[in-house]
C-alpha cells in the first residue's frame, strides 16, 4: 500500500499536517460516496480535506480532489451551507504529525515522525489535546 497524503488542519496558526479523515465518518453516516475520475494510489479516499479549529470548533473549510488538486467550494458539496461547515459529526481523537521524520513506511500517512499531536474531539468540539514526543519517549505531555 503507498504512503497516503495527509489532510490540511490549521490550529493555533500554523498548518498542520492531519494523518486523520474526519469527512469519511460523515461519507459513511450519509451513504455518500466522493467521486474522482481516476484515484490515485498517494489518495484511495478521493479527496484532501482542509480544515480548522477556530475557538475550539472544528471546521470543515475546502475539499480538494486528489486528481488535480482543484478546490471544491464547501457551499458545492454541502448544500446552501455557507463558506465552512462545522463538522459536529467528528468524535474522538485526531492525529498531526509534526517534526522530522523517523521511520518512513510504505503505508498509512507514511511512517513516524517525531511528534504527534492528539486532539481529542467531541461532536465537533475540542476538549483537550497532548503532544507525544516519538523520538525521545512515549510519555505525552499535556497541551491544554
Amino acid at each position: 500500500m503507498t504512503a497516503q497524503v495527509a489532510e490540511i488542519l490549521h490550529y493555533d496558526s500554523e498548518r498542520l499536517a492531519l494523518c486523520s479523515t474526519p469527512l469519511g465518518l460523515y461519507l459513511a453516516n450519509n451513504e455518500l460516496i466522493f467521486q474522482t475520475r481516476d484515484v490515485p494510489t498517494s489518495c484511495w479516499r478521493g479527496y484532501v480535506g482542509e480544515w480548522e479549529i477556530e475557538n475550539n470548533k472544528l471546521y470543515l473549510l475546502a475539499i480538494y480532489d486528489s486528481e488535480e488538486q482543484e478546490k471544491i467550494e464547501v457551499s458545492d458539496f454541502f448544500l446552501g451551507s455557507p463558506k465552512r461547515v462545522f463538522a459536529h459529526w467528528v468524535t474522538g481523537r485526531l492525529r498531526c504529525r509534526q517534526g522530522e521524520l523517523i521511520k518512513y513506511f510504505h503505508g498509512g500517512f507514511g511512517g513516524i515522525y517525531q511528534f504527534d499531536l492528539f486532539l481529542e474531539m467531541k461532536r465537533g468540539t475540542l476538549q483537550s489535546s497532548f503532544m507525544v514526543d516519538n523520538g525521545l519517549s512515549t510519555e505525552p505531555k499535556e497541551q491544554h
